[in-house]
């Protein structure tokens, strides 16, 4: 049985091949290592009631995760997997790869993420390749539900929010400085606590301050991520995220102005994720 996940900051999503040939989907929080430690890793999944009866006959995992850039972060992500499936191969790579395998297949094309945060890479059809990107929350994360949380929670404070919509936000969120501030530098997962807010933009995408600050943050993203590619103009770019997702119709709008080929939008690849990794495995074993 393989199990396949797509593990944000915010949310990771599973699916698991079942004997039948039905797949059987569940969530969890987010599993990235830089904010969870392999013992609450591990704690998140032996409590999942729906892996629970399959685990000692899962045999192949396939974990793609946002954090999961460095050998100690995939080596601790798959230590903690090992404790549930400890009779199972674990493969642990970003989630950045993830989105490649969904959105291009085995073809070349860019791939970019904006979800809680935010990167791309040139896809060559087998790997994705090192780039200057993925710096995090803290010095980059342009576009994103991180970026967005920012700004709007700035400007609030600050006052600078036009004041109807400051109204609603007040009234949306009961925020003030000091639980910004609590939450921000004294309590776990900082990221995810800000790109909550970018609902906020859902629910008045119709207002103009809202309009312009989406352009602006798309603008952003594709300035210092995208356009850093000297042939960007010459590959399609696929977007995944639910920030790229709900608000695709400035993201296309900015991407035309800068020559950006937009191909596919997926909100959660973990469905085309899966299909990939089963038929590439169901090809290995014909070819053997």
């Amino acid at each position: 049985m393989i199990l396949v996940a797509d593990s944000g900051s915010s949310q990771s999503d599973w699916m698991l091949a079942l004997p039948d040939g039905q797949r059987l989907a569940f969530t969890t929080k987010g599993l990235n290592p830089f904010f969870v430690n392999e013992k609450d890793i591990a704690k998140i999944i032996q409590n999942v009631p729906e892996i629970l009866p399959y685990a000692d006959r899962v045999s192949e995992v396939y974990f793609f995760g946002s954090g999961c850039t460095s050998p100690d972060r995939r080596e601790m992500v798959s230590n903690a997997l090992s404790q549930l499936f400890n009779h199972a191969f674990i493969s642990v790579e970003t989630d950045l790869l993830g989105a490649a395998y969904a959105a291009c297949g085995d073809r070349k094309g860019y791939i970019a993420t904006l979800g809680t945060g935010s990167d791309v890479s040139f896809f060559d059809g087998q790997d994705v390749l090192p780039t200057r990107q993925g710096i995090g929350y803290v010095l980059g994360d342009e576009g994103s539900g991180v970026w967005f949380g920012k700004q709007l929670v700035t400007k609030y404070l600050y006052g600078t929010m036009p004041a109807d919509l400051s109204e609603k936000f007040r009234a949306r969120y009961r925020i003030n400085k000091e639980i910004v501030i609590k939450n921000v530098y004294q309590r776990a997962s900082p990221n995810a606590y800000l790109a909550s807010f970018a609902i906020f933009m859902g629910e008045n995408i119709h207002h103009p301050f809202i309009d312009e600050l989406l352009k602006n943050g798309f603008k952003e993203f594709i300035a210092t991520n995208i356009r850093l590619f000297p042939d960007y103009r010459d590959y399609v770019c696929h977007f995944v995220g639910s920030i790229a997702f709900h608000f695709i119709e400035q993201l296309r709008e900015v991407c035309d102005q800068y020559e950006v080929k937009v191909g596919k939008t997926l909100r959660r690849p973990i469905a085309e994720l899966f299909d990939y990794i089963i038929q590439r495995e169901r090809n290995y074993e014909i070819q053997l």
